[in-house]
This record gives structure tokens, sequence and C-alpha cells, in this order.
């Protein structure tokens, strides 16, 4: 008997994520992995040392997401549209997360950086799925 296991995110035959709900989901699923891992490595740290705990980068949260989006970006294969589509959802999330860490830059470094990666990463995601379907229907 063959058995299917479902897998998220659900993708095509070519691999790229299917739907943006997927792929919100499973990055921001992994960016309240990133979150979590870093916490706790701050707070071990900071209970070695006389350092503070907060203290860490919050931005290293984003590095789970980046692998998604980097795996998604291989599976639509050689073309301007993956290019495009990248950099400007690069360029909006990057924004979008230096904007609202730089609104909460009075929070610790921890907290400001995860707010900053988690819209990053909703920004990066929405702008990308969208982007480089629109882009590659136009392009051919």
């Amino acid at each position: 008997m063959t058995e299917q296991r479902n897998r998220i995110p659900r993708r095509d035959a070519e691999g790229r994520v299917l739907t943006l709900g997927d792929l919100l989901g499973v990055s921001l699923a992994g960016w309240v992995v990133g979150v979590l891992a870093l916490a706790t490595l701050d707070l071990g740290f900071s209970s070695l040392s006389s350092g503070e705990f907060g203290q860490a980068n919050g931005w290293l949260a984003v590095i789970l997401p980046a692998w998604l989006y980097w795996d998604d970006f291989r599976a639509w294969g050689f073309g301007a549209a993956r290019v495009v589509a990248g950099l400007a959802a690069g360029a909006v999330g990057l924004t979008l997360g230096l904007v609202v860490a730089g609104f909460t830059a009075d929070l610790p470094p921890v907290v400001s950086g995860g707010l900053g990666a988690v819209a990053f990463t909703v920004g990066y995601a929405v702008v990308w799925f969208h982007g480089v379907r629109w882009l590659a229907r136009r392009t051919g």
C-alpha cells in the first residue's frame, strides 16, 4: 500500500509553494522557532556570564523563513521573474523590518529585532508570492 504524506508547505510538481497561506504559515512558524531558540540561547549565555538577557540580535529569528524563501526561489528555476520578484520582496521586507525595528528601538534588541524580523517575514512573503507569479505570467 502506498502511503502519501501531507507535506507542509504544499508544493506543485516543480517544488514551488502552492498558496500564500502555506508560505506565510510555515515562515511565521519558522520565525517563532527562531525567536524561541534565540531567547533560549540568550538566557543561557546571560546566566553563564554577567551579560543581560535580551541583548541578542532579534534579527537572527529570520534564518528559518529566509531558508524557506531561498528554497522557493530555487524552485522557480532560471529566469528574470524570480530575480526581480526576489529583489523587490527583499527591498519591501527589509524596509518594513527596519521601520518596525526603528519604532521599537527603545525595547531590548531581542524584542525590537524580533519584531523587525516578523515584519520582514510577512512583507517578503506577500510580495514574493504575488510578484513572482505575476512576473512569470507576464514574461511567459
